[in-house]
């Protein structure tokens, strides 16, 4: 009994942890409604999500995107959760309220933030730490300068991954655990299903690291926690239940990483090049930073410039570099003999941050949440070793060791100042409370109040955003006025970070030139679309870039060569096309007309009406030796991840060849009553089917890709292995119960 109002206990505290969190966010909105509102939010998250709720009302798997064909496969971009329950959960339910934009990405935010500071304050409770002291480190996980700066403002993705690895870590441990029962290889499975869904391989990288060093810890002390040395085989066999739970949990998430393997291939992502490694790493005379973020000092950006820039990335609330630092001149040998494996992942972490990475794990700093994570962990164990020790002292010693030599470097920036006199005053009245409140509750409870005051000063006295771009996005995008959604368009524009923010359009943007993935919001059909891994053949053949802007030069030739009969955007399909104001070239085909025109860009329209989504030729330049029928085609069914179409090719000797007007991508299939036909593509642009002669009946195309297949076997199976431990672990935990009462 006295277990199971432990375990209450920790499960309220945890809740009222997310509750604090949820309060600072309130006090952040407060100060800020659009803190939440940036950069990929706009362009890419929540219009991707707002099609994610759509596709699930339309009773579909939010596989494929029919609005847009460069981010036409959510399942394959992975950085949008299409496999994780809880981001759909949340999408479907937050899509249910008449929200607006900002509000919508502030509530999805805010809900992640509750999950990550619930995990984490469980975490630290499962270390015998103390309630304030667990809530110290939910505040410092969920609310650090990375997190709040960078995943729940603009990369959502990393927020909707790292939510769980305190959760992973929390299940690991207890897998690691030998005094539970034999079902305690359970207990990770389900996190690490979430970890990986969540849609951010740098977290999934973070998860890989933390197994890694658990196992060693594990090998090296008895049981994971006892300082005595076991036998090898005792070891080896300790480290078993977690590592059949982490299987566990990937075969439950095989499908988004069987996804991003097939489709990364070949694609952006991988073709970088290599200057790309050595932007967003931390460098070294941005330390100070974890003590004072206003500290401003030259980092390598997006485009490999060195620009000044301000630590907020790093900002952990003062406290815990402040405990861990007076920790070391208290009692450095204790120190190291109680948090060694600690401070070992400490260190490799702080060195990740400041390493090159490649490929998908570029920008080195997205080390930083797991980074504070760890760094909050040894600070509240150096409070618990003994709470009394002299760490609001030192926090103000540290404040002028800083403050000195940014002074003398002249590293304040525009920040520096304002916000080294906040942190003093706060510091200064800690410390003096320590000196005339020597209760023990105050000591305990002083590192979480002062962290709270400490972040919410740093994000109230600093831009959030890090100099990332806003746009203002009004809700008439939900609206598809002046566009037709019958048609299928291509839009030229200047990149959107430059032609369409705040500080270059005052008013609404967007609205014609629709960047990025803001089609999605009003359902129209765009070749153009915001994707990190440009795994669409049209993103690769047609160059376009990330946020969604096609090469200036590329588009012109499109638009003044390619746009008359016979020319590519016919066979895509295209019908519309959209020109920003900034951009000189006109379609030069009478076959085009000007349909709407004002200060942000121009519509032109094919004289006839909008092309069929399906349609019969009879050659294509792919094929030129072969000649083909035509066949007649009626009551098309273009849906989410299939089409339906009546075909009737006529007798004789030569098949006929239909086009679909969406994007190519590997894993379609074609089938005519029983009959499996062959689907090709044109240049991998888009399927092509090939239908024989004489054939008649409803032909169906639909998008079934190996991975989706055997990536859904091995999690229904995966599924049904963590089912029936479950019910197995529950009439144990039942019989126990039993037992205990009798």
């Amino acid at each position: 009994m006295s277990q199971l109002r432990s375990k209450r206990s920790d499960l309220l505290g945890a809740f009222f942890a997310g509750l604090t969190v949820v309060s600072f966010c309130l006090l952040l909105l407060w100060h800020d409604p659009l803190v939440f509102w940036n950069d990929d939010y706009e362009l890419s998250i929540l219009p991707v999500f707002a099609d994610v709720a759509r596709s699930w009302s339309e009773g579909y798997l939010p596989l494929l995107s029919p609005y847009s064909w460069v981010c036409g496969n959510l399942a394959g971009e992975f950085q949008y959760g299409t496999f994780s329950v809880f981001v759909n959960a949340a999408v479907v339910l937050i899509w249910k309220f008449p929200l607006t934009f900002p509000e919508q990405a502030a509530a999805l935010s805010i809900t992640h933030l509750f999950v990550l500071a619930s995990g984490a304050f469980l975490l630290a409770r499962d270390r015998k730490l103390c309630l304030p002291s667990s809530l110290f480190v939910a505040l410092v996980a969920a609310l650090n300068g990375w997190i709040v700066c960078w995943g729940a403002t603009d990369w959502f993705g990393a927020l909707g991954a790292f939510t769980w690895l305190p959760w992973a870590w929390w299940g690991l441990e207890r897998a690691l655990d030998r005094r539970r029962s034999r079902w305690r290889f359970l207990w990770p499975a389900p996190f690490v299903y979430l970890v990986v869904t969540g849609g951010f391989p740098y977290t999934v990288l973070m998860l890989a690291l933390l197994i890694a060093w658990l196992a060693c810890r594990a090998v090296a002390l008895r049981g994971g926690g006892s300082i005595e040395p076991a036998g090898q085989s005792q070891s080896l066999t300790s480290i078993l239940p977690m590592f059949v739970g982490v299987a566990l949990g990937f075969g439950l998430s095989a499908p988004a990483w069987l996804a991003l393997f097939d489709y990364v291939r070949g694609s952006a992502r991988v073709t970088q090049t290599t200057l790309a490694h050595w932007q967003w790493i931390v460098p070294w005379r941005a330390l100070p930073a974890f003590v004072l973020p206003g500290w401003t000092v030259n980092w390598t950006d997006f485009s490999t410039r060195q620009l000044s820039h301000i630590g907020t990335e790093l900002a952990c609330g003062l406290v815990a570099p402040a405990a861990l630092i007076a920790g070391f001149i208290w009692r450095p040998r204790m120190l190291m003999r109680r948090l060694g494996w600690e401070l070992i992942l400490l260190i490799v972490l702080l060195l990740l941050c400041m390493l090159p990475t490649a490929g998908v794990f570029r920008w080195s700093f997205r080390w930083l949440p797991f980074l504070h994570l760890v760094l909050a962990i040894c600070a509240a164990e150096v409070l618990r070793l003994r709470p009394g020790s002299p760490t609001a002292s030192a926090s103000v010693l540290l404040l002028v060791a800083v403050t000195i030599p940014m002074a003398i470097f002249n590293t304040a920036g525009n920040y520096g100042v304002a916000l080294m006199l906040i942190y003093f005053q706060i510091a200064v009245v800690w410390a003096v409370g320590e000196w005339f409140l020597p209760d023990f509750k105050f000591r305990e409870c002083a590192p979480a109040v002062v962290t709270f005051a400490i972040l919410l000063a740093t994000y109230i006295c600093i831009p959030t955003n890090c100099g990332v771009p806003k746009y203002n996005f009004s809700q008439e995008l939900t609206k598809p006025a002046p566009l037709d959604r019958q048609r299928l368009y291509l839009a030229v524009y200047s990149p959107a970070e430059f032609a369409y923010r705040r500080e270059y359009r005052s008013g609404p943007a967007g609205q014609v030139a629709r960047p990025g993935n803001t089609p999605m919001w009003a359902q129209l059909h765009f070749i153009d679309g915001y994707s990190p891994i440009l795994s669409a053949g049209v993103a690769r053949e047609f160059k376009f870039f990330t946020h969604g802007e096609i090469d200036g030069d590329f588009g012109k030739y499109l638009v003044e060569n390619q746009s008359t009969s016979g020319g590519i955007l016919e066979k895509l399909g295209v019908d519309g096309i959209v020109v920003a104001q900034e951009i000189h070239v006109d379609p030069s085909s009478s076959e085009w007309r000007l349909v709407f025109a004002n200060e942000e860009g121009r519509v032109f329209h094919r004289n006839d009406g909008p092309f069929p989504r399906v349609r019969s030729v009879n050659w294509i330049d792919s094929r030129p030796a072969e000649k083909f029928v035509k066949a007649s085609i009626s009551q098309i069914n273009d849906s989410r991840n299939n089409v339906v179409v009546d075909v009737d090719v006529p007798e004789g000797d030569r098949p006929a060849l239909l086009t679909f007007s969406r994007p190519y991508f590997r894993g379609y299939d074609g089938r005519m009553g029983g009959q499996k036909l062959i689907v090709d593509s044109y240049r991998g642009l888009f399927p092509i089917v090939e239908v024989p002669a004489g054939s008649h009946g409803r032909l169906t195309l639909s998008y079934r890709p190996r991975w989706l297949i055997y990536g859904g076997a091995v999690a229904f199976a995966s599924c049904a292995v963590f089912a029936i431990g479950l019910v197995a672990a529950a009439r144990d935990f039942s019989a126990r119960l039993l037992n205990s009462r009798g």
